[in-house]
């Protein structure tokens, strides 16, 4: 049966990917956020994935404001990267697996919930960043993928309980495959920023150590606020956290901490990175 290994969590911020591309990992400025990567890779060399499946937001590249979906799967065989020009890089197509594809997407309207099936989708730094940050020397990322793509950007958005209930069904779906595969499942977005706005350069440090925190101890503590609240509270694009709720429903109830990393101002955001195991 496939077995659900563990959960990475990451903001995905463009400067992340332009830091990675000019070798400023180790630099007074963006070291305490990439010496956070550290134990999350030394633990994937131990526990390698065979499949990673990444909840996570796209920025008008594969859908725009004329044509929204709420909730979208990949089925593809690979994904192609294309990106806004001024972070990460354009980098090779991440290798997909159509057939556990259309399974996830098969159980998750089984579960009740209404799919938009992208046979061809093409992934921004949201997708490709949180990958590479985990494995930053590989020319191709080293496993298959599967991308779900939750809006953010369009109101109406879900509710932090139906993303919470879409990743339970992930978390559902995958361990009744009847397949000899350990997955990852990641969480690419957040924590509390503000790019635009009177807010802008928002940051509410006390939430998000909350927020991490509840994940550990009391995961459905999200749940409880509406969308227009968790704007209030971490700011307009902060809302990318319902990708980090998301792949922590698809965990089972019992889990451990690995590693945890809060750091701020990552280009005027909080920077977040949590390793939580099964």
């Amino acid at each position: 049966m496939a077995k659900i290994i563990g959960m990475v969590t990451t903001s995905h911020v463009p400067s992340i990917g332009n830091a990675l591309a000019k070798g400023l990992e180790s630099s007074e400025y963006w070291a305490p956020f990439f010496d956070g990567f550290k134990p999350i890779r030394q633990w994937l060399a131990k526990n390698p994935p065979d499949l990673v499946v990444v909840f996570y937001n796209d920025h008008g590249l594969n859908f725009f404001l004329d044509a929204m979906p709420t909730f979208s799967v990949g089925a593809a065989n690979e994904y192609v990267n294309e990106d806004e020009g001024w972070g990460i890089p354009t980098l090779p197509a991440f290798k997909g697996n159509a057939d556990l594809s259309w399974k996830l997407i098969e159980g998750l309207i089984y579960r009740d919930f209404d799919i938009t099936t992208c046979q061809k989708m093409k992934v921004d730094h949201a997708f490709t960043l949180a990958l590479k940050l985990l494995w930053p020397t590989d020319t191709n990322c080293p496993v298959q993928t599967i991308p779900i793509c939750i809006n953010t950007v369009q109101f109406p958005l879900p509710s932090a309980k139906r993303c919470w209930s879409l990743g339970h069904a992930v978390g559902e779906t995958i361990r009744a495959w009847d397949d000899d595969l350990n997955v990852l499942i990641v969480g690419s977005g957040g924590l509390s920023h503000q790019l635009d706005g009177e807010r802008a350069g928002f940051i509410n440090k006390k939430f998000d150590l909350a927020f991490m925190e509840s994940l550990l101890s009391n995961p459905e503590w999200a749940t409880q606020y509406s969308n227009l609240e968790l704007v209030e509270k971490v700011g307009t694009q902060g809302i990318e956290l319902l990708m980090w709720l998301a792949a922590r429903a698809a965990l089972p109830e019992k889990v451990s901490q690995v590693s945890s990393t809060y750091h701020v101002p990552i280009s005027n955001t909080a920077g977040g990175i949590l390793l939580l195991e099964t």
